[in-house]
């Protein structure tokens, strides 16, 4: 009995404990059920409330993409020796995360970066640099809740750029004057600026300049906690000939302006940052696209704390591609020392020392492929007393050349069937109604043939050419009749077929194309065939005479004959990417017979002409033809002196012409007793060509 009642006993209390086991189990499915849907609660939150900001810091830390700059493409002259080069140099950078900073931030890493280098190191240039409100922009974000405290209601509904100007009004001197403004702390106010100049994703220079290699290697190692910066090496340029030819490599922008944001668009849609630096001039500008390099791309993986813990080459960076230059530098300087001797010798000459004379310019071309050979150009700084090189005169500048361009007038001539090889005009002075008597130097005789109008520069032969191209009729003392104004066109039409008046083709940015008269009267077109109303720059005027020598072919002037991969660390260029070859831009519209009977003109100019005196004994062949055009001089609407324009053109040797040149010297006073230098200028280039040619074939030997 007893142990059938413990045995009930048993079977009771299992069957208690078999009923508490799923309430138990129960308890737990339910525990974990809420377990996970607030998982699934708190995931929607992150994915639907807060997925942007999630994303954004996913691509912060596992994706920082950087870009470090390469050296340009270098320059060598015809023969292959460097010119100009790249140096390198030091430099602190910062680029902003993708989706930007803030000013705090800004301020933070500012505060970090200032342990390690200075940015200025002159303290007066420091205190220069820090305005009234960069300090009150500093004390405005230690003192945030101090200024909302003294705005109004009103103030604090503005929109957030005027609210922050009415911020920083609120700042008074008193606020200031709490603030000890050590060195220490503009240093880090400076760096600050310098962050806050940067632009999304793309490097700005922090400091390059005076920066030491101390400085440098202190920001290197800690670059870890310096979120955005980088120690990098930026390449600035080398002259390697000083200012030879300097104002045509052009210049860079510097780090600090980046690309020309009037042109931001092109550049940022053909890969550039807008911190890169660009050519905005000469050669630097007009070759950018095969100077500018491939700069290296680097991918780094950082911690959310910005530690850099792995990073990959994504692209390889590659220097610029180098330029050939048709120039041999050392000819160049040659004809540069030319220019300022012969330029000084005339200043200083009683009868050229007018007031007024202040530059001497000269070009020098192979006319049979358009090779500029040298562009020279000096002023006269008068205040200083000192000659400047300022080649780039040879392009930008315009005169009236005088006589240099009758070519181009008999030409037009030919052409137009007014005369013929031979033809004789009468050299009596024209004088038209209401027009200056209008005559030759001196009395040339009573009548010339086209060839003694070239040789002796008669005017009034070409006056007469431009009247019968006028389709007038010349009666003394009266106007002319019928006379066609469209004449003026017709003769510049003519002479832009030898590039007088319009762009030479030649391969930089910007050149002048000089100007064209004003006022045209029926007396102007005259002096417009004599080279006394429109005005020409020197570069126009080698051409026009290397057409002349080329037989009529206009080639386009260049200055870079060949691409080519980047060299070694020799000095030296690379593999051949492209040749430029020579350009025929036109061939005048003139039979060949005329052609050559200027050049005959010219050769007599200079064996029985107006060069003759100067150029007698010359020994190497030479045509030439030269000019003079007056200049007077005005002070208030009156004329108060009188100077003259000075050119010489020229070609050697006769047959396949070599070498040409054209000679501008502006303003160069009045007589015969002033230093001759056009002559002077143009013997000397010519001498040393050939100096330079013979040495050249003696080491082919």
């Amino acid at each position: 009995m007893n142990q059938h009642s413990e045995l009930k006993k048993k079977k009771k209390k299992l069957k208690k404990k078999k009923s508490q086991l799923p309430f138990r189990l129960n308890i737990l499915f339910v525990t974990v059920f809420l377990i996970f849907s607030l998982l699934i609660v708190q995931l929607g939150i992150v994915q639907i409330l807060n997925g942007e900001e999630a994303q954004r810091q996913i691509n912060q830390t596992e994706n920082t993409p950087s870009e470090k700059p390469v050296p340009r493409g270098k320059m060598y002259d015809s023969n292959l020796d460097l010119i100009l080069d790249n140096e390198a140099v030091k430099s602190i950078t910062y680029t902003p995360p993708k989706n930007g900073d803030n000013a705090k931030d800004r301020l933070k890493l500012a505060e970090k970066l200032a342990k390690y280098v200075t940015i200025i190191k002159d303290e007066n240039e420091l205190e220069k640099k820090i305005r009234e409100r960069d300090k009150k922009e500093y004390w405005y974000l230690q003192n945030p809740d101090m200024i909302a405290e003294r705005l109004t209601d009103e103030e604090k509904t503005l929109d957030s750029g005027d609210k922050y100007q009415v911020e920083l009004d609120k700042i008074t001197e008193e606020d200031l004057e709490q603030i000890e403004w050590t060195p220490e702390l503009l240093n880090m106010i400076a760096i600050k600026k310098e962050l806050d100049s940067a632009f999304e994703l793309s490097p700005h220079v922090i400091v390059n300049e005076g920066l030491t290699d101390e400085e440098y290697a202190q920001v290197a190692e800690h670059l870890y906690e310096l979120q955005g910066i980088n120690a990098v090496i930026d390449w600035e340029r080398q002259k390697l000939y000083d200012e030879t030819l300097s104002s045509f490599f052009g210049n860079l922008t510097s780090s600090d302006e980046g690309i020309p944001r009037e042109n931001s668009e092109f550049y940022l849609t053909n890969g550039y940052t807008w911190n890169d630096r660009v050519g905005t001039s000469g050669l630097e500008q007009e070759y950018e696209h095969v100077l500018r390099g491939r700069k290296e791309k680097v991918q780094y993986t950082t911690t959310t704390n910005g530690d850099v813990i792995n990073s990959d080459v994504v692209v390889e960076g590659q220097r610029g591609k180098d330029l050939i230059l048709t120039i041999d530098m050392e000819y160049q300087a040659e004809v540069d020392k030319i220019v300022k001797e012969e330029l000084r010798k005339a200043i200083n000459n009683p009868g050229s020392n007018n007031g007024y004379l202040q530059d001497a310019l000269a070009v020098v071309m192979d006319p049979q492929t358009g090779d500029i050979l040298a562009l020279s150009g000096f002023r006269y700084d008068k205040e200083e007393q000192e000659y400047l090189n300022q080649a780039y005169r040879t392009i930008y500048d315009s005169h009236e050349p005088g006589s240099s361009i009758k070519g181009a007038t008999v030409l037009a001539g030919y052409q137009e069937g007014v005369i013929d090889i031979g033809t004789i005009l009468d050299e009596s002075a024209i004088k038209i109604k209401s027009t200056p008597r209008f005559a030759s130097y001196s009395y040339l005789g009573r009548s010339n043939s086209d060839l003694e109008a070239l040789q002796k520069s008669s005017n009034v032969y070409m006056g007469r050419i431009a009247i019968k191209i006028a389709g007038a009729t010349y009666r003394e003392g009266e106007i002319l009749h019928n006379f066609d104004y469209a004449a003026f066109d017709l003769m510049r039409n003519y002479f832009s077929q030898f590039g007088l008046g319009v762009k030479t083709g030649v391969d930089l940015p910007f050149e002048a194309t000089g100007l064209t008269g004003i006022n045209p009267d029926q007396g102007k077109l005259l002096y417009m065939a004599i080279g006394q109303y429109d005005t020409y720059t020197t570069l126009q005027l080698a051409q026009y005479v290397s057409t002349i020598a080329n037989d009529g072919y206009r080639m386009k002037p260049r200055l870079v004959k060949e691409i080519r991969e980047p060299g070694g660390g020799d000095g030296t260029p690379g593999e051949l990417i492209r040749s430029i070859n020579p350009e025929v831009l036109n061939r005048v519209d003139m039979d060949d017979k005329y052609i050559e009977r200027v050049q005959t003109g010219f050769r007599r100019v200079v064996t029985s002409g107006t060069a003759s005196g100067q150029w007698s004994g010359f020994p190497y062949e030479v045509a030439a033809k030269t000019g003079t055009a007056e200049k007077p001089k005005y002070e208030d609407g009156k004329q108060v002196a009188y100077t003259e324009n000075l050119s010489l053109v020229g070609y050697s040797p006769l047959e396949e012409p070599e070498v040409a040149f054209a000679v501008i010297v502006p303003e160069n006073g009045t007589g015969d007793n002033r230093h001759q230098v056009h002559h002077a200028i143009g013997k000397r280039i010519i001498e040393t060509y050939y100096e330079f040619k013979n040495k050249t074939d003696k080491s082919k030997e």
